[in-house]
């Protein structure tokens, strides 16, 4: 008996164990063909520009790497002129609001649509949101309400593609009328982590403010690879085909399917749709910071570690890089044309820089966060820093506050008495130790319904 129990064990085990491996080379097997479909396509778009060759990103792993990333200061600014955000391409200096809103802001779009993040196509199919699931809870100790969205993107026009940007709402269940929101781009899900240290998490800081909060998973409307170029909302409006080089990348897709988030709060009576922010990290700090310049309906931003293609400025040689977001691991998140500047041309040659896309976010506040050099290096906090000094005379111009300061401060300064802020926390990659400061300045701008008054005695 015992034998032959035993045996059964052995015999399910290696069973189990079979089928983990069939499971492990079948992923394997999909993400071979991703990089190969990948490298095919980025080939495909290098010869559409004529480029032979591109120069080799930087190698941020690798120390005693020939192409280890830069990070030595001295070395950084290569380009050390920036273009002025307040000067028309006929070289008249921009001195009213009226002429940036005019003439000035509409010729730095055309140039990072062109050049840099693609144009959206001008008919892109509606979305019809559902709410496929609503709880009552609590997140920690605050009642809340839960609606798991799915919005339905019309493929009418393209039937073989489907496209359903998955969304979440949680706003208090206790309260006056609507609400202020902070959306995520990030996984899904409902609650999150606390933060290290055991703090209370984003979320439950933002249902203290008395705010709700929203998730959209960015890999819903857009696949974060190359290969998933001719899929997605990109390759459903291009009906499965190649890009064209100043199409849209994920980045300017991911940035669609947060206004389309924006446009179903604007339908839900527990959100004030006037009062909706917006935060992403690493290259969701990306898709924010591009999301907050191009939809002006987004109220307040917190761009947290977004690097190169977000706040920092690509005319600098330290941690990511231009031939970084160009090579074929990022290129996907931008326009083709981008390959350009890490090829024939120079990071000199860019008709614009990272300064101008904050400045696009003006008036609005922007919070503009990363963390310290010891783990977060790579997205380069000084750049960062650089583009938000960069962008304060576009805000001053539209009688709104800069960051008081142009000199580099020490780890852990807040900077956010200004419109345009910025801070460097001491941890590592990630958002968590700057929400504090994020939802302190964000509160100057975000105002919660009054609360219930308390109940008779």
């Amino acid at each position: 008996m015992g034998k032959t129990f035993a045996m059964k064990v052995l015999c399910v085990s290696l069973v189990l164990l079979s089928g983990v491996s069939i499971f492990a080379q079948q992923r394997n097997d999909r993400w071979a063909e991703i990089r190969r479909l990948t490298a095919e396509d980025h080939k495909r778009m290098m010869d559409l520009l004529g480029i032979k060759s591109l120069r080799p990103g930087r190698n941020g792993m690798d120390p005693n790497a020939p192409n280890y990333a830069n990070y030595d200061e001295s070395k950084a600014n290569p380009y050390p002129n920036l273009p002025d955000p307040l000067v028309l391409k006929n070289g008249q200096k921009v001195t009213t609001a009226q002429m940036w809103r005019n003439q000035r802001r509409p010729e730095i779009v055309e140039d990072f649509d062109r050049e840099i993040y693609g144009r959206v196509p001008k008919n892109t199919p509606k979305v019809n949101w559902e709410v496929t699931g609503t709880t009552n809870e609590k997140d920690g100790e605050v009642p809340v309400i839960t609606k798991q969205l799915a919005g339905h993107v019309d493929n009418s026009l393209f039937p073989a593609i489907s496209v359903d940007i998955q969304l979440t709402l949680t706003t208090p269940a206790e309260t006056t009328g609507p609400v202020p929101v902070i959306m995520e781009f990030g996984f899904g899900g409902r609650f999150g982590r606390m933060l290290r240290g055991g703090g209370p998490s984003w979320q439950q800081q933002v249902l203290a403010k008395g705010w709700g909060y929203a998730i959209i998973v960015p890999n819903s409307i857009q696949a974060d690879n190359g290969a998933g170029l001719t899929q997605g909302i990109i390759g459903m409006c291009n009906k499965g085909q190649s890009r064209k080089a100043d199409d849209w990348g994920a980045l300017r897709a991911w940035a669609w399917g947060a206004g389309r988030a924006l446009d179903y709060f604007e339908t839900d009576p527990t959100v004030d749709a006037r009062q909706v922010g917006l935060e992403g990290h690493s290259r969701y700090g990306k898709a924010t910071l591009v999301t907050m310049a191009y939809d002006r309906r987004f109220a307040i931003a917190f761009v947290s570690s977004s690097g190169a293609g977000g706040a920092s400025i690509f005319r600098r040689d330290y941690g990511e890089i231009v031939e970084n977001v160009a090579g074929s691991g990022e290129y996907h998140w931008m326009a083709g044309n981008f390959l350009k500047y890490a090829g024939p041309l120079t990071w000199d040659d860019l008709p614009i820089d990272a300064h101008e896309l904050v400045a696009l976010c003006a008036p609005r506040p922007v919070f503009i966060s990363s963390g310290s050099s010891n783990g977060d290096a790579w997205v380069d906090a000084r750049g960062m820093f650089m583009a938000a000094v960069g962008t304060g005379p576009v805000y001053k111009l539209l009688g709104k506050k800069d960051m008081g300061t142009t000199e580099f401060p020490p780890i852990e300064t807040t900077l956010i008495d200004g419109d345009v802020s910025f801070r460097q926390h001491s941890g590592g990659h990630t958002p968590g130790p700057n929400w504090p400061t994020f939802l302190t300045f964000a509160q100057r701008y975000l105002k919660a319904p009054q609360a219930l008054p308390p109940a008779a005695p």
